[in-house]
């Protein structure tokens, strides 16, 4: 039975007092100030108590802060680079004044999500010894005209304040997401965001070369574009610095900072997990290095294997398998579709399909891993259009079987029109070399379709001239589910032989 003690305790208090009060006449105010001291005591004591102890009662000891250096962040070599040069003006201070060097205000770096930025700045505090303070530019965005600037007057105040208690001769600024407040000037954008946005440049402009400590303003940003001009003309951000996604060497030394604590098998590769991981970023890698070990810690295993990398890495791209229930014919429209983009795959780059999956996977109701490739930057017609050839396999699939397509086509149609605005934008279509601005609606709707209805023509007459190899596929993939590479060569190879003796 439930003890209601408490419960009664704390109603009967306040009516014994008021019974004291202005029953017996007793001046119970000394009694009721003490019980709010003795309270309150009681409160933070307990408050204390809570964040010192944790399980047992055992008191947790604060860990100082371990500086990061510039060798613990991988696959950012050129940045890191850059970033040092520019650091060196703060370090080597006899040097510069020397040959009348002005040190810098403000670094820049640019760059899509999760390529490291926040780490670089942080490894620039180290670098240069100096106190680090960051912030996330929407901390200064509020609804009240002022609150934005006052906050960065504090902040590089503090900043001060801090490195001069310190010791330190330089303190480093970190702001992420900068073009929250320092966003063009368009007359679109609020009051409040002008104002904080002049604060910043009034503060960068009041970092004088002679002021100790030196504070070094860092930013961080994947829309250099909206950024205003007046931000990053020199003499406020001189130095602007990329921070691209890593290359095949750069994913391997990020994945082996990672797997540093980790058990991985004699046979595991970390380069051939470099080579499937291909557009990944730092944190996207992060993410396959843990995925990893957690497949292998729900399969009971002492060590991460190759085949759980490979897992983890279809999750970070596409998601966690699902357990969708489907229809029998949904599950045949969706392997026809998945064997379709196969085939492509398979006639345009040879040996490039690794596996046909038919199991749900995120938004996707099956998919075809592709074998590694090569990192590519530079992309010509003929391999542009055979990624559209690819894309459209699914759909002319469903068309060649069913005589219609299906909602599962869509996002192959937006990857397909993306690749056709590339060649536009390249030059490399009929239209020739033309600026966006020149496209109008009509002129793209033309241009996607005279390009999309050429190459599904083709797809189609391929895929028309391997109907055999469908239907050897189809059982096997809606029985296991899956289709090796090897196994989807060899029916492919005999599928099409059928079809040649079949023409004969």
């Amino acid at each position: 039975m439930r003890s209601y003690t408490k419960e009664i305790a704390i109603g009967f208090v306040p009516v014994f007092i008021l019974f004291l009060q202005f029953v017996v006449g007793v001046n119970t105010l000394p009694l009721v100030f003490m019980a709010g001291v003795v309270g309150g005591l009681l409160y933070v004591a307990k408050t204390r108590g809570t964040f010192a102890t944790m399980g047992g009662g055992q008191k947790t000891k604060a860990r100082p802060a371990v500086p990061l250096s510039f060798d613990e962040i991988g696959g950012q070599d050129r940045a890191k680079q850059e970033l040092i040069e520019a650091l060196d003006f703060l370090v080597h201070e006899e040097q510069i004044s020397k040959f009348g060097i002005r040190p810098l205000k403000g670094i820049l770096l640019t760059g899509p999500p999760g390529t490291g930025k926040t780490l670089l700045a942080k490894a620039a505090s180290a670098y240069t010894d100096s106190i680090y303070i960051a912030a996330s530019g929407s901390e200064f965005v509020e609804m009240y005209v002022g609150v934005g600037a006052s906050r960065i007057r504090d902040m590089f105040k503090d900043a001060r304040q801090k490195a001069a208690k310190a010791g330190k001769n330089s303190a480093v600024i970190f702001i992420d997401e900068i073009d929250v407040i320092g966003g063009k000037r368009d007359g679109g954008q609020q009051r409040e965001y002008d104002q904080t946005l002049n604060q910043l440049l009034t503060e960068l402009d009041g970092i004088h070369t002679s002021d100790s400590p030196r504070i070094l303003l860092i930013g961080a940003t994947n829309r250099k574009e909206m950024l205003d001009s007046a931000l990053l003309r020199p003499g406020r951000f001189d130095r602007h610095i990329g921070v691209d996604l890593p290359d095949r060497k750069g994913r391997a030394h990020i994945l082996r900072i990672h797997a540093r604590n980790k058990p991985l098998h004699n046979d595991v590769s970390v380069d051939k997990i470099a080579e499937e991981s291909f557009g990944f970023s730092g944190a996207q890698l992060e993410s396959v290095m843990n995925e990893s070990a957690i497949y292998a810690m729900r399969e009971k295993s002492e060590s991460i294997m190759q085949h759980h990398f490979s897992m983890a890495i279809d999750k970070v791209m596409m998601g966690e398998k699902t357990d969708r229930e489907s229809t029998k014919e949904e599950r045949e429209r969706v392997a026809l579709h998945e064997l379709g983009h196969a085939i492509i795959a398979e006639i345009v780059r040879p040996g490039s399909v690794s596996q046909v999956a038919l199991s749900p996977r995120g938004q996707a109701l099956g998919y075809v891993r592709h074998n590694p490739q090569q990192d590519r930057y530079l992309y010509t017609q003929e391999f542009l259009e055979g990624q559209i050839m690819i894309a459209l396999g699914g759909a002319a699939a469903e068309e060649q079987f069913y005589g219609d397509r299906s909602t599962g086509s869509r996002g192959d149609f937006d990857q397909a029109i993306n690749i056709v605005r590339t060649m536009v934008e390249s030059g490399l279509t009929e239209l020739g070399i033309v600026n966006e601005s020149m496209m109008t609606p009509d002129k793209w709707a033309g241009v996607n379709n005279s390009i999309l209805e050429e190459l599904m023509g083709r797809v189609k007459q391929l895929l028309q001239e391997r109907r055999a190899v469908f239907m050897q596929s189809l059982d096997v993939l809606t029985a296991e589910e899956t289709l090796s590479g090897h196994q989807f060569r060899d029916l492919l190879q005999s599928g099409s032989h059928s079809s040649q003796e079949n023409y004969a």
